[in-house]
């Protein structure tokens, strides 16, 4: 089974705490700033939404040049072979693949030149999926579980309501028993109540 990283929306207070710091994190080691999870809201709820690295992993499977692979109990992808041919985002079921812009250092915001007309201003964004921006290269961004980093995910170690875990084997295997046996715990307290039921019903 996977590792993944899971939010409480019990907890969560829609701070954003958690896209800033994935956003830092990443920055800190030279990779996309584009935070690995989106803080999603409604009248009464909130909680960050996240890859669930998949076992079977859709966008793995549909990447051409194998830059998602599955590596240590994760999903991860390699930056530095993605070729924005977005089928990642496209195939990923939960909408937690997005793409982001990424030029080299040192290139001018424009192309303009004195032996060319000016380049026409970039059009407003539609959808990260849609736009295009010249000399700029957009790679798919997804979250990684923060695995460079010995202190685990960015994300839960930021979180301040403590809504955000890191789940792994050892939790699944324990939330399962727990589940187990609560539906047993059930399982007896109907029988109780259908016995003594039964015996009002042979007292009559």
């Amino acid at each position: 089974m996977n590792r993944f990283v899971i939010a409480d929306p019990r907890l969560c207070i829609g701070c954003n705490t958690c896209m800033a710091a994935c956003s830092e994190e990443h920055k800190t080691y030279g990779l996309q700033t584009e935070p690995r999870l989106v803080v999603v809201k409604d009248n009464h709820d909130s909680v960050p939404v996240m890859c669930h690295h998949c076992e079977d992993a859709p966008c793995a499977q549909v990447c051409p040049v194998n830059a998602i692979t599955h590596t240590d109990d994760a999903i991860q992808l390699n930056e530095s072979l993605c070729v924005s041919c977005k089928l990642c985002g496209i195939a990923c079921p939960f909408g937690a693949i997005t793409m982001n812009g990424s030029k080299p250092l040192h290139i001018p915001a424009n192309s303009n030149t004195p032996k060319a007309l000016p380049a026409p201003p970039n059009k407003r964004g539609i959808s990260p999926f849609l736009d295009w921006y010249p000399g700029i290269r957009s790679i798919a961004v997804k979250c990684d579980l923060c695995q460079f980093s010995e202190q685990g995910p960015a994300c839960v170690r930021a979180c301040p309501t403590h809504a955000i875990m890191l789940v792994d084997d050892n939790q699944l295997s324990q939330a399962s028993a727990a589940k187990r046996q609560n539906a047993m715990d059930a399982m007896d307290a109907d029988l109780m109540m259908f016995s003594s039921f039964s015996e009002g019903s042979d007292a009559q």
